[in-house]
């Protein structure tokens, strides 16, 4: 986990179809029938067969999509970032959580339609969670490669990937997506600590897939007060906005709460919680 900030970025994409089965960062055995939204209310927010992606950029290098454009109206769309490095696995055998059910748990109560970026070595460590959340179509998940290592450079700290290793990288969190079941999978890209360069960007395109970025900045990582994060993103936000926010509850302890105030106040100023595929598609 680390802190976001604002990097610099270019256009591209495709479309990669895969399958995916995930629990909602974190399974939570405790959540009660009235956490879940109705059959109905499920098919509203159903992923499509096919969906959308940014053209590829010039040159053919992958497409970076930051927010929705004018068309999108009073939309919203809430993402969360599931993060577990490769080297993590000692960390996550002595008592280390680095996913959230209870936050899941919140997404569906609220029934928010939401995108979760998750990384290959997380669907590993929680299969389950990784099955049921991408078996869920309130939820899509979404790729943020299998290691979690940097891939541009000096990067908060991360390892650093060999520009060869980048497509293996992301495709191997694919194929683990697929092992686990999960279906909500779409062919969007988050890069590590949000770190990349037109290197990065013409090593990826062959992957197929459209780079998602995002015009608002959460700053949940390492907070302790949600209060703060909240009115961060509020003070943010407007219409077409994408946040960025985490689900690991080792390393963003707070975003549960922060979600409990941001999601009401965005439907009070009478914003529309959406997926990235429904933000892309404007």
């Amino acid at each position: 986990m680390i802190r976001y900030v604002p990097l610099r970025g270019l256009l591209g994409a495709a479309f990669l179809s895969l399958s995916l089965t995930l629990t909602g960062c974190g399974n939570d055995s405790s959540a009660s029938p009235a956490e879940h939204p109705t059959p109905a209310a499920r098919a509203r927010h159903a992923v499509a067969q096919q969906p959308p992606t940014v053209a590829p950029g010039p040159g053919g290098l992958t497409p970076v999509f930051r927010r929705g454009g004018q068309a999108a109206g009073r939309t919203v769309a809430l993402t969360f970032d599931a993060d577990m490095t490769a080297d993590q696995g000692k960390r996550a055998a002595q008592g280390e959580r680095f996913d959230n059910p209870a936050l899941i748990a919140l997404l569906r109560r609220l029934d928010v339609p939401s995108t979760i970026f998750m990384t290959g070595r997380w669907a590993e460590e929680y299969p389950a969670q990784a099955h049921e959340i991408g078996n869920d179509p309130l939820f899509e998940i979404a790729n943020h490669s299998y290691s979690h290592y940097s891939f541009a450079g000096d990067c908060h700290g991360l390892p650093r990937l060999d520009r060869k290793q980048i497509g293996p990288d992301v495709r191997r969190a694919f194929t683990v997506f697929r092992s686990v079941g999960a279906r909500q999978v779409v062919p969007y890209f988050r890069f590590p600590g949000g770190c990349y360069d037109a290197a990065a960007l013409r090593a990826l395109a062959p992957v197929r897939v459209t780079a998602v970025q995002w015009d608002v900045v959460g700053g949940d990582a390492f907070a302790t007060d949600a209060d703060a994060v909240a009115r961060q993103v509020l003070d943010a936000v407007k219409p077409g906005s994408l946040v960025v926010l985490h689900c690991t509850r080792s390393a963003a302890p707070v975003t549960e709460d922060a979600v409990r105030r941001i999601v009401p106040e965005l439907r009070e100023r009478g914003y529309r919680l959406v997926k990235v595929s429904d933000l892309m598609k404007h």
